[in-house]
């Protein structure tokens, strides 16, 4: 594969574990009507709502395109800063970089190919300049990749251990006739992946093409959290059953088995609309706490039970995740961590 930059200036790279410690979050101010149609408005209250419960654990940067500077700081109060940055749309997970650092200290900021989820929107050129934007206002240098991908495609354990899916990365609308050794050497440069486990991933979704964010979740290093449907006729169930089952069969960059704990998916009764996101995995931590999608279901709290054994020594906030879902994704797909 052909590569835009030079291999990274320094030794060691990796990518942080969402569990460590955070300098900010990052998130961007609602801006694609077209995806929330009649609930825009509320969407955007929403979108306000999760950034001040974030703002109480850590700071908040809300890119917003200057015309929506004043409604996004009025919304989101003074607990949040408003960055006035050209955007498309609201998915901070994909569109922002993906921040990587060394043992001594350095920081980057990786500038994935944007292509918005393989060209399903139009126009995507102010989200495909957005990594490096950030990455100037935080004061990083940039690492661009030729790969296209997007923050919701990865998870990271912190130790050099990537998990990633098929039916995203190798999908077709991203990245034609490129191999999966290729795509696997590109995560080790950037990324410093040293073992890359692949999940069959979802061809059922359509938003994301299966994003790994959907299927599981890093707790700690060697153990995560895998979404699960108790019911066999849910369309669901064979997907995540195998996404597990490939969990089951991979060993980390240290060699272990994964410790695998299952996570429910919220059920169909809370469907509005064909890309309702129903995943309790979206969840999204932060320093000192983990915020989980409330749906209003029994579900919630046998959820935050489940992630209090989990993130032990964390505050569960159980907040609502109204109108978001409906767009296609959840908490972790709006927000990106920029790690301490």
């Amino acid at each position: 594969m052909p590569t835009t930059s030079p291999v990274p200036a320094f030794a060691d790279v990796r990518m942080p574990a969402e569990f460590e410690p955070h300098a900010a979050t990052w998130m961007a101010w609602p801006t694609r009507r077209e995806i929330w149609g009649e609930r825009f408005e509320a969407v955007k209250s929403d979108y306000a709502a999760l950034a001040r419960v974030i703002a109480r654990f850590e700071p908040v940067r809300m890119v917003a395109n200057a015309i929506d500077v004043a409604e996004a700081a009025t919304q989101c109060g003074p607990a949040v800063e408003i960055v006035a940055l050209p955007i498309d749309d609201s998915w901070t997970r994909d569109s922002g970089p993906v921040f990587v650092a060394t043992a001594d200290g350095q920081r980057a900021a990786v500038s994935f190919r944007f292509t918005a989820w393989g060209h399903k929107y139009q126009p995507f050129d102010r989200d495909a300049a957005l990594a490096a934007r950030i990455a100037a206002r935080a004061g990083v240098p940039v690492v661009d990749s030729p790969l296209a991908a997007e923050g919701g495609a990865i998870l990271s354990d912190g130790q050099g251990t990537l998990v990633t899916t098929e039916t995203c990365l190798l999908n077709r609308n991203r990245n034609p006739g490129i191999t999966k050794a290729e795509v696997e050497a590109e995560l080790r440069r950037v990324l410093g992946g040293r073992t890359i486990v692949w999940l069959p991933g979802d061809p059922t979704e359509v938003e994301t093409d299966g994003h790994v964010d959907g299927l599981a979740a890093f707790t700690a290093p060697g153990r995560l959290l895998v979404e699960t449907i108790a019911d066999p006729a849910d369309p669901r169930f064979e997907i995540l059953r195998e996404n597990r089952r490939a969990l089951e069969l991979a060993t980390d960059a240290r060699g272990r088995r994964f410790e695998l704990q299952p996570i429910e998916e919220a059920d169909r009764t809370v469907e509005v609309g064909p890309r309702y996101c129903r995943s309790y995995v979206n969840f999204y931590v932060v320093n000192g706490a983990v915020i989980a999608p409330r749906y209003g279901l029994a579900s919630d709290e046998r959820v935050a039970a489940t992630l209090r054994t989990a993130f032990p020594g964390r505050e569960v906030v159980l907040q609502p995740i109204g109108a978001i879902a409906t767009g296609g994704g959840g908490f972790h797909c709006i927000t990106q961590q920029e790690p301490r």
